[in-house]
C-alpha cells in the first residue's frame, strides 16, 4: 500500500518519526517522506542522516496552522499524526498550550487532510486516553473521538481515519530506561511508587502496528497492540540491580498503572492475535461485518490495563534488550 507513495508524518523528528522514517524507506520505497515539525534545528540534525536521499523532505510547521498544512498536505497519500504535547506534568501547567497543539490541532489536521484528498490517516495515541485522569490524556481522548468522527464528517470523500494506542515506549527520549541509566552510577534511583506498573513497547513494534494500521483499517478503529507490562521497580532493578530505591510519590496526573482498554470499551472490543481494535460506538459501525474482520468479542467486563496483563517482560528479559539496543537509548 504505502509503496512509491507520498506520506507526511507531523511531529516528525521527535522519537517514532526517527524510527518510522527509515523502517519505512527500508519496507516501502515510497516516492516522498515528509517530515513536519516545528523545530528547525530537530530537522537540520534530522537530514544529516539522510544526505541527499531525494526521498525525505523537510517541511516546517505547526498542527496549529491550518494553512501551513494544507500546504504541506498538497499531493500526500497516507498521513501519521505524531506532533502532540505529552509530558503529564507540563500540560497541567500549561493546559491552552496542550489543548491548541492535541485538541486544535487534530481539528486542523482533520480538515486539512479532507480538503486536500488524502487517502488514509492514523494517528498515535495513548495509554493516558482511556479512562483519562490528566489533563494530557483527556485532550488525546478529545483528539481519539475527532479522528473516529472524521470519517463522517469526510462525508463522500475518500479520506478514512483510524488510531493506534500504545503505552510506555521502551528507550525513548525522556522515558524511564534513560532515566535510570542516567542515575545508575548515583546508587539511588527514584520511585513514583513501588505498586506501579507500565506497558513496555519498542518503537519497532509502534511502527508495524501504524503499518498494521494502513492496511487494515475501514475507518475509525482504534489498535491496540498487545504488549508485556512491567513494575517500575523491576526496570530499576534491571537498570541498576545494586542500586537503593527512593519512593518520591506520584507526580501530578499520573496513573498508578496503564489502561488502553476500558470496560467501557469492551463492548465495542475485538481480539486478534497481535492485538485488539476498539471499533466505533457510533453509526453501529461497531457491529460492521468488514471491520469485526475475524476478531472475536472480549468479555463485557473486559479492560487492558498494565496490572491485569496476562504477559509480562522479567528484569532478565529487559537486561538483554538494554544491552542489545544501548547505543540508541534516550539518543531519540
Amino acid at each position: 500500500m504505502l509503496k512509491n507513495s507520498s506520506i507526511l508524518i507531523t511531529g516528525g523528528t521527535g522519537s517514532f518519526g526517527h524510527t518510522f522514517v527509515p523502517m519505512t524507506l527500508a519496507k516501502y520505497n515510497p516516492r516522498r517522506l515528509v517530515i513536519y515539525s516545528r523545530d528547525e534545528m530537530k530537522q537540520w540534525e534530522m537530514a544529516k542522516r539522510y544526505g541527499n536521499d531525494e526521498r525525505v523532505r523537510f517541511f516546517i510547521g505547526d498542527v496549529r496552522d491550518k494553512d501551513r498544512l494544507a500546504r504541506a498536505l498538497n499531493g500526500i497519500d497516507y498521513v501519521v499524526h505524531a506532533a502532540a504535547t505529552k509530558i503529564v506534568p507540563t500540560a497541567e501547567y500549561n493546559p491552552f498550550e496542550c489543548v491548541k497543539t492535541n485538541i486544535n490541532g487534530a481539528m486542523n489536521l482533520i480538515d486539512a487532510c479532507i480538503d486536500c484528498g488524502v487517502k488514509r490517516v492514523v494517528a498515535l495515541s495513548t495509554d493516558k486516553a482511556s479512562s483519562p485522569s490528566n489533563l494530557y490524556g483527556a485532550t488525546k481522548l478529545t483528539s481519539d473521538k475527532l479522528f473516529i468522527a472524521g470519517n463522517s464528517y469526510a462525508g463522500k470523500g475518500d479520506t478514512r481515519f483510524a488510531v493506534v494506542r500504545y503505552g510506555n515506549v521502551m528507550g525513548s527520549r525522556g522515558s524511564i530506561i534513560p532515566l535510570f541509566l542516567s542515575l545508575a552510577d548515583k546508587g539511588v534511583l527514584p520511585i513514583t511508587d513501588d505498586r506501579m506498573t507500565r506497558f513496555m513497547i519498542t518503537l519497532e513494534q509502534g511502527v508495524e502496528l501504524v503499518w498494521h494500521a494502513f492496511d487494515d483499517m475501514v475507518g475509525g478503529e482504534i489498535y491496540v497492540k498487545k504488549i508485556p507490562s512491567m513494575r517500575v521497580a523491576d526496570v530499576a532493578r534491571a537498570v541498576a540491580p545494586e542500586a537503593r530505591h527512593e519512593i518520591i510519590g506520584i507526580r501530578p496526573g499520573e496513573k498508578l498503572h496503564e489502561q488502553m482498554i476500558s470496560p467501557e470499551d469492551a463492548l465495542h472490543t475485538y481480539s486478534y492475535a497481535g492485538h485488539y481494535k476498539i471499533l466505533p460506538a457510533i453509526h453501529n459501525w461497531s457491529k460492521d461485518p468488514e471491520r469485526i474482520n475475524d476478531g472475536e468479542l472480549v468479555p463485557a467486563d473486559f479492560s487492558y490495563c498494565s496490572d491485569n496483563n496476562r504477559e509480562w517482560m522479567t528484569v532478565e528479559m529487559l537486561q538483554q534488550w538494554i544491552a542489545a539496543n544501548r547505543e540508541k537509548i534516550g539518543s531519540i
